[in-house]
Order: structure tokens, then sequence, then C-alpha cells
């Protein structure tokens, strides 16, 4: 038997014929930047997640950029984050200038470890950026309240968790700033590349906007005004139409060109509608490996009030390589997230970045013993069956 690690046709397959309408709408008025589809999923987004304010982008790695942007974050300023995890969240760090500060993660469920935090804060930091890795969110409560205590901003990296939940909540509204991606291969993916920002905050919301486009318009004066206290205002005798706004050509800060795709956005709005059964289907795949899975491996640990989406489903091998070989070896498709700390890889060093402590064991660990099993909606009890009997057979004698 042949089990992907995951198949994206599938899934398409049962949808196209609510995917196909939308698209042709948007051909035939030509609303291909913001308009009528973006707003709308926008507002749906919103309903969902119960959020009050939802800024469509380009890209997940855009979502952290502009989200630590619209925190004021600067060049010099530190950021403290997980060592485990997708390059990106330390790469949006240090594309806006400041210093990502790499602390240890619990080994029970590879998020940052909340002991760790307060010891790295300096008073150079400006903010924390935990992600809930795999679609798990992090130990919230205890971030927000180490982030309240010192002043900082609490910027969640949701790129895996969309419609996971943390004590009822969801993702994306535990913190100051929520930042998703819409990558093909997330539980909410689109066509290509996406993400949107979430805030509750009103003048987050509207720095988020001007970043998104070139800093320009109304928006972006607010923003000069919010972080740097010059008020300016906008001077143009010019009416906006449907095609012109004048607006867009006052700039106030430096910006972005990071709007999400109208022909994005009506394919997510279609799949948003299927995302919590999506979501059940990985959670019952989950609960199958949970049950019949060798106890000679280690599987992950997450609290009673915490409600992953099951992005990933990671288990934990000492023979990391070998595994995966043999899983390969019988048509199983499997994954090592991710098989370098972001505190090793080349692109960090202690000019650009830092750890707390001399050294990070545990998120060392994790990345040296994580495979990923196939964990997709679409998955056939046969083929989580032959996932199960495959790895236990690898087990038989270890």
């Amino acid at each position: 038997m042949n089990v992907p690690f995951l198949d994206l046709k599938a899934q398409y397959k049962e949808i196209k014929d609510e995917i196909a309408p939308a698209l042709l709408d948007i051909l035939d008025k030509c609303c291909f930047i913001n308009g009528p589809y973006v707003s709308g999923f926008e507002k749906e987004m919103e309903d969902y997640l119960k959020a009050k304010h939802v800024a469509g982008c380009s890209s997940g790695t855009e979502a952290l950029v502009l989200g630590l942007k619209a925190c004021n974050v600067k060049p010099g300023d530190e950021v403290i984050t997980t060592a485990f995890s997708f390059f990106a969240t330390a790469e949006a760090i240090a594309s806006v200038g400041a210093v990502p500060v790499f602390v240890d993660v619990r080994e029970n469920d590879y998020n940052i470890d909340p002991d760790k935090i307060e010891e790295a804060i300096t008073e150079k930091t400006k903010a924390i950026l935990p992600v809930h890795i795999f679609g798990a969110p992090a130990e919230m409560d205890r971030i927000n309240a180490i982030a309240k205590k010192h002043g900082l901003k609490v910027i969640e990296d949701d790129a895996q968790a969309i419609g996971s939940e943390y004590k009822g909540k969801k993702a994306g509204t535990l913190g100051d700033v929520g930042c998703f991606s819409f990558y093909p291969t997330k539980n909410l993916g689109g066509a290509g590349d996406g993400g949107m920002v979430t805030t509750n905050d009103d003048d987050i919301y509207t720095m988020l906007k001007a970043y998104k486009e070139h800093g320009a318009g109304e928006a972006g004066a607010k923003t000069l005004e919010l972080q740097e206290g010059i008020k300016e205002s906008i001077d143009t005798a010019e009416e906006a139409t449907e095609l012109y706004n004048p607006y867009k050509y006052f700039n106030y800060v430096i910006g972005h060109n990071s709007r999400l795709d109208a022909m994005q956005a009506a394919v997510l709005s279609v799949k948003l509608k299927h995302l919590d059964e999506y979501n059940a289907k990985r959670a019952a795949i989950a609960k199958k490996y949970f049950d019949g899975l060798t106890d000679k491996i280690k599987l992950p640990q997450y609290a009673e009030d915490t409600k992953p989406c099951w992005h990933q489903f990671v288990i934990r091998s000492e023979y990391k390589s070998e595994l995966c070989a043999f899983l390969s070896e019988n048509g199983v498709g499997n994954g090592t997230f991710y098989p370098v700390p972001l505190h090793q890889q080349k692109a960090f060093n202690a000019k650009n970045s830092r750890i707390s402590g001399d050294s990070l064991p545990v998120a060392e660990m994790i990345s040296a013993q994580s495979v990923c099993l196939p964990v997709f909606p679409e998955m056939t009890d046969e083929q989580v069956n032959y996932v199960i009997e495959t790895v236990n057979r690898f087990y038989e004698d270890k």
C-alpha cells in the first residue's frame, strides 16, 4: 500500500465545483486586488475566530513581519522565540532588524517553555513570539502574564494552528497579534501563497493596514502618529474613484506590498466552510495513532484545555533515520520537521541572534528525533491502519 504524506489533489477533487465559479466570477469582474472576495473572507475569518480585526496578506512570513512592525518592533530590539520552528519564525524577526532570542522548548508538546522565557528578558526585549507548533497552542496564560509584567507585546505564530483552541479561545486571539499562513499544505491552504494577521486592538489594525500597502493613505498617516508622535494630514483635492485612489500616493512609513490575492481569498473562503470537518478528521486519525502505535515511541502530550488542530502528528524516535527509511521503503510518506533547530541554522550567529543560556538541549533532542506521520483528512481507515502496522513492525526487534 502507498500512503502519501499529504494528498492535495484528493481535497481539491471534493470541492472543485465550489471553487471554480468563484474564480470565474473574479475573472469576469476583474476584481483581482482587494475587493469583495478579500473583504468577505476577512469578515468570515473575524466571525470564525471571534477576532475584532483580520488583515489578509501575501504569506505567513509576511504576516509575521507585519505583526512585528505593527507592534513597533524596531532594529536592535530583541524578540524572544522558540528554537524549534520553521525558519520563517526567526527570519521575520531578523527581517525587521530585530534580534531573535532563542529559548528552549518543552519535551511533552514541543512548544516554547514558559519557565525559560523570563530569564531571557533584557532591557532590549520588545516582544515574545510563541509558535503553536504542529497546531497545538503554547501555554498562553503564562506567556501573557510574563509579557504583562514586563510590558511586552505577544505575537502568535499561528502558521500551523488554524482552528486550534486554548481554554476555549481560538489561536490567533490569544495575544496582541496572530499571524497565519495559507500555504497550500496548511490545514486551511490556498492555491498559492497567502496569510493573514489578526488583532483585537484598533491601533494595531490601523498599522497593519498601513504596513501591508506601502505605508500609504490615512492608515499610514495614523501609523506615523502612533509610532513616532508626528501628526500629518493628507492634502489632496482629488476624489477617489473605483479605479483610482489618490491617497495611495501619500506615504508616511516604509511598508510593503503584501496584499492577499482575491483568487486566494475565494479559494480560502470555500475551504473555510469545511475547516472544522477537516480538523475533526485529523483529530480522529490522531486518536487512532494514539490507540494503535507501539509504546516504544514517544508521543506528544497536550494539556486537557488545549485542542490541537493536528497540522502534523509528530512522534519521537531514537532511530529517526532508520525509521524514516523503513517508512519510505514501505510506501509511507513521512517528514522530518525540523532537522536543524533555529539557533543552529547557519544564517544565525552571535552577531545577529542569541540563545538563553549555554545550550538548548530539549530543542536539539527533539530535532534529532522528530518524525511526522501522515495525518491529512482524506486518509482512509486502511491507510491509517497501514501506517500504524508499518511503524509497529519496525519496532518489533527494537
